[in-house]
């Protein structure tokens, strides 16, 4: 017996999902997870800390596909292997990005001023289905602010979180 021959039968790669036993289930999920662990570590460093939609999708489609690669709905190893084409593919996007900023807004995502010198700018709040009540609310989350006069300039950033800079005026 092979490594190969060994290894379909230990993983139950030539088996039908429900066939699966949990042995065989706890050892797809351990290889999954040391596979996303490095498949995290060679994506860009912001993938999970900024979430523009780009990140998001990423995140989405890895879960979905690793996920059937635990479960056995997919092929194992061509799965893992589409994982890794997922964050490279990610990576070359990212990169033009980078390169061409008009690119990188359709991607990404743009930002927007909301609030800039005290003033509401109410087609950008009305673009981003953003309330007053939603507005106020993060004024006093992220920036401390209680009173839209004494914001020097708020902005929907492109990972859909809302900066907020004080005019210093308490």
């Amino acid at each position: 017996m092979d490594v190969y021959d060994s290894l379909q039968q230990l993983l139950g790669l030539s088996i039908e999902a429900k066939e699966l036993t949990f042995l065989q289930i706890a050892l797809r999920a351990v290889i999954v997870f040391v596979t996303a662990l490095v498949m995290v570590r060679v994506a860009d460093k912001r993938f999970l800390s900024k979430m523009t939609p780009l990140d998001a999708i990423l995140g989405f489609l890895l879960a979905s596909m690793l996920a059937r690669a635990i479960n056995g709905s997919a092929s194992f190893f061509p799965t893992l292997a589409g994982g890794f084409v997922l964050v490279f593919a990610h990576r070359i996007v990212a990169a033009a990005a980078l390169r061409w900023e008009r690119f990188g807004d359709v991607v990404k995502g743009k930002e927007d001023v909301l609030v800039e010198n005290g003033r509401v700018r109410e087609k950008s709040m009305r673009a981003n289905n953003i309330s007053e009540k939603d507005l106020l609310e993060e004024l006093r989350l992220s920036g401390g602010v209680e009173d839209v006069a004494k914001v020097k300039k708020a902005v929907i950033e492109r990972s859909g979180k809302i900066s907020v800079v004080s005019n210093g005026g308490n």
